[in-house]
């Protein structure tokens, strides 16, 4: 016997109320930033493009975005410092404590 149309509609609406399901984090896009040649020129410079390059893509992206997102030349330098430091202190990222993928997961 098929359900009445008032069953059917509540049926509609209970779904319609559900929350829908998220994509998962990792179908997230960014957008890809370039590397300005002032960046590449410091990088290279202190001798950070390889310490540069085995960060996560993400942590890249965001650094050059980060940096490109200030309007005044002296906030732009503030910030590529801040990046060339924590490359350099290799733990951290964007003022937090990090580490590389391979050394946080356990043995076994």
């Amino acid at each position: 016997m098929p359900a009445s149309p008032s069953r059917a509609k509540r049926a509609t609406k209970r779904e319609a109320s559900r929350p829908k399901p998220q994509p998962a984090m990792g179908n997230l896009k960014r957008a890809i930033q370039p590397m300005p040649a002032f960046v590449k020129r410091a990088l290279d410079e202190r001798g950070l493009m390889p310490a540069y390059r085995a960060r996560p893509a993400f942590q890249q992206n965001d650094y050059l975005g980060w940096i490109a997102r200030a309007k005044r030349d002296e906030t732009k330098q503030k910030r590529l410092t801040q990046m060339l430091d924590e490359l350099d202190a290799g733990d951290v990222y964007m003022n937090m404590k990090w580490r590389p993928l391979k050394t946080r997961l356990p043995k076994g």
